[in-house]
C-alpha cells in the first residue's frame, strides 16, 4: 500500500512539472577535459589594443578525454569591463603548429541561443552545449571575433601553444594567412564533454613546474599531458580527465604571476566540472622568495614552514568538503638555482616541508616527485638528465619521470569522505 502512495506521489509531481513547464531531464555527466588557470596578464604578455580591435583570435587546446558534445568557457574573470565577444567557433587542426583547420569541421558556438556574448567584468561564461565528437588526447582549435577588448587582458601567458591573430572577421577561414603568432592564451578557460556516468576528472594545481616551464613547445609534454596520456593506455583510465591548473610563478601565500593558490582554489579547482581528485605541487616559489629578498632570520624560516603547511591544511578541507580526495607532491629540489640561489636554510625549509607531506594522516596520497627527480648521489640537486638546465625546472624527460610516477589507482573514483556540493553551487561562472 505505501509502495502504491508513493508511485502515485511520484506520478503527480511528474505531472504537475509537465503542466507548469519544468522538463524533467535525466542528468547528464560534464566533466571537463582540457583547462588553463586564468590570471591578470602582465603588460610583457598582453596584445595591444590595436592589435585586438577587429582581431580573430585562434587558438589550440589539448583535450585529454573525449565526448560527442561540448562545451567552452570563456572568461573575463580579471578584465575591469564588460568583454564582448562576436562570435566563436570550434574545428579541428590539421596540426598542433599550424593555424589551419580541417575543411568542413568548422562549427559556430552559441550563448543561450545567440551567437554573440558579452561578459561581466569578473565573470566567466559557458556556451551552450554543441554536438561535436571528439576522441581522447586530441586538438581544438577555438577562434573567436573581437571588436574591442578591455584594458585588462585575462588569459593564461604560459600555453606552451601558439595561437594566430589576424585584423578581420575570419572566424570560418581555413588558414589564417599572414597571422601574427603569440606563445600565449586569451579569454579560454576551459572545455567540458558530454561525458559516461564512469568519468571524472582530476585537477594538477601548481606552478610553473605544473604549467610545464621547459616542456616542447606546441608539444603537449607537460607531466599532466603525459598522465593523460598514461590514463587512456589503461582501460580503467580512459574516462579519466586531467586538468592543469599550474601558473608560472604561482605560490601558496602571496599573489605573484597570478593569483595565490588559495584565492583561486574555488575556481580552479572546485569550479571544476567532475572533478574527484587533486594533485597539488605547490610551494617552491614561497620557499625561494624567502631566500631570494634576502637573508632571512631562522624566526622567518621557521614562519614561512608554518604558513606553508596551514596553507596545505586549508587545501585539504576544502577539497574534502566537496567531496575530493588529494594527493600531495613532495617538493623538487632546486639547488643551484640562478634564479633562487638557494641555501642550507632553503633546503632545511624544503626537507621539513616534504617530511610534513610525507607524514601519514595529512594528504589522501602521496607522490613523492623528490625522490624521483633528484640526483642520488647530490640529493639537493635534480638529476641531470631530468633537469631542463636552469636547476630549477624539469626538461621533458624529467616530466614524463614525474609522469609515471603518479600512482593511477588514486585517480580512478571513489567514495570520498564529506560532502560533494550539487553542481549548481559549482557553476563556472563566477564573480571576484
Amino acid at each position: 500500500m505505501r509502495l502504491a502512495r508513493s508511485i502515485r506521489r511520484l506520478v503527480v509531481v511528474s505531472v504537475i512539472l509537465s503542466a507548469v513547464g519544468i522538463a524533467v531531464q535525466p542528468q547528464q555527466n560534464w566533466v571537463g577535459s582540457w583547462a588553463a588557470s586564468q590570471q591578470l596578464v602582465e603588460p610583457g604578455n598582453s596584445i595591444s589594443a590595436e592589435d585586438l580591435t577587429d582581431a580573430t583570435l585562434r587558438q589550440i587546446v589539448h583535450l585529454t578525454i573525449g565526448g560527442g558534445e561540448l562545451r567552452l568557457h570563456l572568461s573575463n574573470r580579471y578584465g575591469s569591463a564588460p568583454l564582448h565577444i562576436a562570435s566563436v567557433h570550434i574545428a579541428r587542426p590539421v596540426s598542433p603548429d599550424s593555424s589551419k583547420i580541417s575543411p568542413g569541421s568548422d562549427r559556430a558556438l552559441a550563448f543561450s541561443g545567440r551567437r554573440s556574448v558579452t561578459i561581466p567584468a569578473g565573470a566567466d561564461s559557458l556556451s551552450d552545449p554543441v554536438k561535436y565528437s571528439m576522441a581522447p588526447l586530441s586538438d581544438l582549435t577555438i577562434t573567436i571575433h573581437l571588436e574591442t577588448v578591455p584594458a585588462d587582458q585575462t588569459g593564461h601567458p604560459g600555453s606552451r601553444s601558439t595561437s594566430y591573430l589576424v585584423h578581420g572577421d575570419l572566424v570560418q577561414a581555413v588558414e589564417l594567412q599572414g597571422a601574427k603568432q603569440i606563445e600565449h592564451w586569451y579569454f579560454i578557460a576551459g572545455i567540458d564533454v558530454l561525458a559516461p556516468s564512469s568519468a571524472v576528472s582530476t585537477v594538477a594545481l601548481g606552478d610553473s613546474i605544473t604549467d610545464g616551464h621547459g616542456a616542447t613547445t606546441n608539444g603537449n609534454d607537460r607531466w599532466p599531458d603525459l598522465l593523460a596520456r598514461r590514463l587512456q593506455a589503461v582501460p580503467q583510465g580512459r574516462t579519466i580527465a586531467v586538468l592543469n591548473q599550474g601558473i608560472g610563478g604561482n605560490r601558496l601565500l602571496l599573489d605573484g604571476l597570478g593569483p595565490n593558490a588559495l584565492a583561486r582554489f574555488n575556481d580552479d579547482v572546485i569550479a571544476q566540472a567532475g572533478v574527484r581528485s587533486l594533485i597539488v605541487l605547490e610551494g617552491i616559489n614561497d620557499i625561494g622568495m624567502l631566500g631570494r629578498s634576502g637573508e632571512a632570520t631562522p624566526a622567518e624560516h621557521e614562519q614561512l614552514v608554518n604558513d606553508i603547511l596551514g596553507a596545505y591544511q586549508q587545501i585539504i578541507e576544502r577539497a574534502r568538503t566537496n567531496g575530493i580526495r588529494v594527493a600531495g607532491c613532495t617538493i623538487l629540489p632546486f639547488m643551484g638555482s640562478s634564479f633562487y640561489l638557494p641555501g642550507p636554510a632553503t633546503e632545511a625549509d624544503r626537507q621539513m616541508i616534504n617530511k610534513w607531506i610525507r607524514t601519514p594522516g595529512h594528504f589522501d596520497a602521496v607522490i613523492d616527485f623528490d625522490q624521483v627527480m633528484r640526483d642520488p648521489a647530490n640529493p639537493d640537486h635534480l638529476l641531470a638528465k631530468f633537469d631542463s638546465g636552469d636547476h630549477l625546472h624539469p626538461s621533458p624527460s624529467g616530466y614524463a619521470a614525474m609522469a609515471n610516477a603518479v600512482p593511477l589507482a588514486f585517480l580512478m573514483p571513489a567514495e570520498v569522505p564529506g560532502p560533494k556540493q550539487p553542481a549548481s553551487a559549482r557553476s563556472a561562472a563566477s564573480h571576484r
